[in-house]
């Protein structure tokens, strides 16, 4: 019996082998072609991890050269450190190029900066949040131009209920109203940042002294009444 068992597992053995031969023979072509494919596979996504890698560097070290330009006043300089970043640094450090340089360019040319900010709102490629951000930065530089009326139509847009920033637009709409004397408009953004439950308590503290002013109404400045002259002194 035990020679039977020896002799079954023996057969068994060859006929492994002779299966594992057949597969090798008709398949060993395609098996090492992609033995060569995992290899060639694992060596490139490592290299791109490493260019990935130092491309990121030398972004972070050009970005913050550009910032020590700004600080050194050398602006020529960094707005051309800024370009090279945008059109050529990865994406994380071309779009806080985008960003910094419109912050730059808006402290020397306001409408210049504004648009800069606008094109970044209108980018498609971009998330949501960002876009919007870059819509607020905008309009917050327009509310000092001689013509706010875009920068009001876009807080407005910005103060939806459901809005990333709706709390600083309210903010903002609420006291451009505030400055035309418009207070009954005021009222209405600021009841609408104490009515919303995700509103920050520094805001709502905030909205305590607007609520004041709009409760106050316009202030009348009345002429003091002029008092009559004294008498000249009477000289003896």
């Amino acid at each position: 019996m035990a020679e039977n068992n020896e002799f079954i597992r023996e057969v068994n053995e060859d006929y492994r082998r002779d299966q594992v031969a057949e597969i090798w023979r008709r398949y060993s072509a395609l098996i090492i072609a992609l033995a060569v494919l995992v290899v060639a596979s694992v060596g490139g996504w490592r290299y791109w991890q490493a260019d990935q890698r130092t491309r990121a560097e030398t972004a972070s070290e050009s970005f913050e050269t550009a910032n020590r330009l700004v600080r050194d006043g050398r602006t020529d300089e960094a707005d051309k450190a800024f370009s090279q970043l945008e059109t050529g640094g990865p994406a994380g450090y071309a779009l806080l190029a985008r960003f910094r340089s419109a912050t730059e360019t808006a402290k020397r040319d306001p409408a210049a900066g504004a648009a800069e900010f606008e094109g970044l709102g209108a980018d498609t490629k971009l998330s949501n949040g960002l876009r919007d951000l870059a819509r607020l930065r905008a309009a917050l530089i327009r509310l000092d131009l001689p013509n706010p009326d875009p920068a009001l139509a876009s807080l407005q847009g910005l103060a939806a209920p459901t809005g990333a920033f709706r709390h600083t637009a309210r903010e903002m709409l609420g006291l451009s109203a505030l400055k035309r004397g418009d207070y009954d408009g005021a009222g209405r953004w600021f009841d609408q940042i104490t009515a919303d439950s995700q509103t920050p308590q520094n805001l709502r503290q905030r909205i305590e002294v607007y609520a004041a002013l709009v409760a106050g109404g316009p202030v009348t400045v009345t002429e003091p009444v002029a008092q009559p002259a004294a008498p000249p002194p009477v000289t003896r």
